[in-house]
């Protein structure tokens, strides 16, 4: 993987360094542990978290701690005398932002981001620091709508973002390449596009989350846009040449900005494929126009504005959209030319690493790609797993369309044809009468091929299947009439209402678009139950989301109502209680 070699701590002439956010952001992490693992660093971790070891690989964070190569130094950004006394000694400092913790408190960002800049920058021109590497984003150079093919360094910053954080890391970045040579301060600042691996607290545990929810089935837009993904350990790598070429090529390198990827662009969504097909779901493969999942996003951000949901992350919504229905390459060639970046480890190492790491955290067999086959669905249970079922479930193909055509004949004949249903019965019976008394006629042979005759057999109907048949009518009146029993004895206003209400819309539909009715049925019938089988995770999930939006808007209604009208409604059970 890597192409750092340790040496001997004993046998190097060690330097100082200081990486801020070194605990709290996983590349921050990855670069300490790459810094001690080169073993010629003393690593200061400057954090506002309070524990070292726990984010570290333990033997070698307690061997770098008790030899005195690595320390804990907890601060506040906003407390410039604080990162002054944590970082004096250092002769390069590498900025990282723990931006997985922000929320969209615009002021709290700004505190986090642009003054911890500022706050950083005054710090170490105040111990003489002679280099800061700052470690940005390519998210700085994209403004959400149009594509960038193979962008370098020359691309300007539009200085218009459709989110804060990119807004904000585009200010904090600028703040530290125009603090470039004042004070014999050194700076450059790092790139890297959707940088993933383990310990990512973004991108992979959106995708998880995203499967678990029953949506990661589908693919918003085309699904052929590129992007350039950046694994961890190589982003660390990148900040270790930084920090040397300050010093060899400083004219080069000092007050510049260079884009780290993997260099190895691909679709977008065949990395999300090998993410989640590695962790055990279901690759994407429903494409979505890309307009109509904005236009839920955007109705989704305004009911949760509207109902003061907390809970909802629109941002990382918004940006997720973006990033996966644009192309977004880079071109390292600045970075390979003037700090000596190249990467340590290839994508589908690290995709496979990254994979390795997050498998823990896969834990609902329902979401699992491989399901046992032998295991009835659910729509086939409901259909009781017979004929019925599969005809509906198309396990026939040919079968299933016969018995298609066959309803459909019967649609027209009796409902789109324009006549009686008597007329149509009997038309059907005089038709039926004639092909029959036409078949006898035929002769046992018609060439090679043999007319089989027809048994009196065919057209007999047992006394068990009459029976069978008048028994299961009269157990479902008798269900009907129990249930009818038990509303009336329960008195429950609000299942009154609801049996009421469903049988008043069943008068008007058969009494107005009956034809309407059956007709939709029998396309229903011979496709939804298909589909829903297919995509029975995505649909529940779905029917879950709309069933905690109705609930969350009676809690909205019943805090609304006068005080009286939600007693009697919470009495009669017709709305949820207020602290449900």
């Amino acid at each position: 993987m890597a192409t750092e070699v340790a040496v001997p701590f004993g046998e190097l002439n060690p330097k100082i360094c200081s990486v801020i956010g070194g605990r709290s952001c996983f590349v921050g992490r990855s670069l300490v542990f790459n810094l001690l693992r080169l073993g010629n660093w003393i690593v200061r971790v400057v954090d506002s978290s309070h524990s070292f070891e726990q984010q570290l690989d333990l033997t070698h964070s307690a061997d770098a701690i008790s030899s005195g190569r690595a320390s804990f130094h907890p601060v506040d950004l906003l407390d410039v005398s604080a990162i002054a006394k944590a970082i004096e000694g250092s002769s390069v400092v590498f900025y990282m932002e723990a931006t997985s913790f922000l929320n969209d408190d615009f002021y709290y960002c700004y505190k986090t981001v642009v003054q911890g800049a500022k706050n950083v920058i005054d710090a170490c021109q105040q111990c003489k620091v002679r280099k800061l590497i700052y470690n940005s984003s390519a998210d700085v150079i994209f403004d959400g709508s149009h594509d960038i093919c193979n962008g370098d360094e020359s691309l300007p910053c539009h200085w218009k973002f459709e989110d804060m954080l990119s807004d904000l890391k585009a200010h904090a970045e600028a703040l530290v390449l125009f603090a470039n040579n004042i004070g014999g301060l050194l700076t450059c600042a790092l790139r890297p596009s959707n940088v993933f691996g383990p310990g990512d607290t973004q991108l992979v545990p959106f995708l998880i989350n995203l499967s678990k929810s029953g949506f990661g089935k589908f693919i918003i837009g085309s699904g052929e846009n590129m992007s350039d993904f950046t694994y961890v350990e190589n982003v660390a790598h990148a900040h270790i040449c930084a920090a040397e070429a300050l010093d060899s090529r400083m004219i080069c390198v000092a007050g510049k900005a260079f884009f780290i990827t993997n260099l190895e662009p691909m679709k977008f969504w065949e990395f999300v494929s090998l993410i989640l097909e590695g962790l055990g779901y279901q690759r994407p493969l429903i494409k979505l126009p890309a307009h109509m999942v904005w236009c839920v996003l955007v109705f989704a951000k305004w009911m949760h504005e509207k109902l003061d949901f907390r809970k909802y992350n629109h941002s990382l919504s918004a940006y997720f959209f973006r990033l996966a229905s644009h192309t977004r390459t880079f071109n390292c060639s600045a970075a390979q030319k003037y700090i000596g970046y190249s990467p340590v480890v290839s994508l589908d190492d690290g995709i496979a690493l990254t994979t390795e790491s997050f498998a823990k955290l896969v834990k609902d067999p329902s979401f699992m790609r491989c399901t046992n086959s032998e295991e009835q669905s659910k729509v086939e249970k409901l259909l009781g797993g017979g004929k019925v079922a599969d005809i509906l479930l198309w396990r026939d193909e040919k079968k299933t369309f016969t018995y298609f055509l066959a309803f459909a004949v019967l649609f027209h004949w009796f409902l789109l044809s324009g006549r009686t249903f008597t007329s149509s019965a009997a038309r059907l019976l005089l038709l039926t009468t004639a092909i029959l008394y036409g078949y006898g006629f035929l002769p046992e042979k018609i060439a090679d091929f043999t007319i089989q005759r027809m048994s009196l057999s065919w057209f007999e109907v047992s006394e068990s299947a009459v029976r069978d048949s008048v028994t299961s009518i009269a157990s479902m009146w008798n269900r009907g009439v129990h249930s009818l029993q038990i509303l009336l004895q329960e008195r429950d206003a609000n299942k009154l209402l609801k049996v009421a209400f469903s049988l008043y819309i069943l008068k008007l539909i058969l009494l107005h678009s009956l034809t309407a009715v059956v007709g939709v049925a029998l396309v229903f019938g011979f496709t939804g139950f298909f589909v829903y089988e297919q995509y029975e995770v995505e649909l529940d999930g779905l029917v879950k989301i709309l069933h905690r939006g109705i609930d969350k808007l009676k809690r909205l209604l019943m805090r609304n109502l006068p005080a009286s009208v939600a007693s009697f409604l919470q009495n009669n059970g017709m709305l949820l209680r207020k602290d449900d």
